[in-house]
């Protein structure tokens, strides 16, 4: 059988179909800007005010809490514990991260450097070290090894001087039982 051939509009341009549904001007506003967010300031919250919100008796926060508080998803904040090491949180029994009040300002504090000041992760890892922020963690990974060399010599000076004081005190009981005989 031979194909029917449709006929032609004479544009040689297929017609668009029908438009259904809402407005373009209508869409267009319905979908979620995929600009960057707008600074903090500019929402009208800050990082004090955020704080003052927390309730005061609660010690522990879990990450859905947080992720309201702070106004970032889950999982920025999931990733951001692989980028900045010290903010992992302890894990409850049920391995859910419980997350304390200074967990929740150093997390304000990253969200304010990455997204108001437009640091990369590096940069902003660099500031919160700069500023003593970072904790013990970014400290040990930015030690230098001459600072490792120092730590070790530290550990061999204490565990010489833990050996030295058994000694001390195993000789001065034998010499207080030599003087209990005489």
């Amino acid at each position: 059988m031979a194909a029917r051939k449709r006929k032609s509009t004479g544009t040689g341009r297929k017609k668009a179909p029908a438009k259904r549904g809402k407005p373009a001007a209508a869409k267009k506003a319905a979908r979620p800007s995929r600009r960057a967010p707008e600074p903090l300031h500019a929402q009208g919250s800050s990082e004090a005010s955020i704080l003052a919100k927390l309730p005061e008796g609660k010690l522990y926060y879990r990450i859905g809490e947080v992720s309201e508080i702070t106004e970032i998803k889950p999982h920025v904040l999931r990733y951001w514990e692989t980028e900045f090491r010290w903010m992992a949180p302890p894990k409850s029994r049920s391995k859910q991260r419980l997350y304390r009040r200074k967990d929740i300002e150093m997390i304000l504090a990253i969200k304010r450097l990455l997204y108001e000041e437009r640091y990369t992760i590096a940069g902003a890892r660099q500031q919160l070290s700069e500023l003593g922020l970072g904790g013990a963690a970014d400290a040990a990974e930015a030690a230098t090894p001459a600072r490792k060399a120092a730590s070790a010599e530290e550990l061999n000076a204490e565990v010489l001087a833990s050996e030295l004081r058994a000694t001390y005190q195993r000789l001065r009981g034998e010499i207080q039982e030599i003087r209990d005989l005489l």
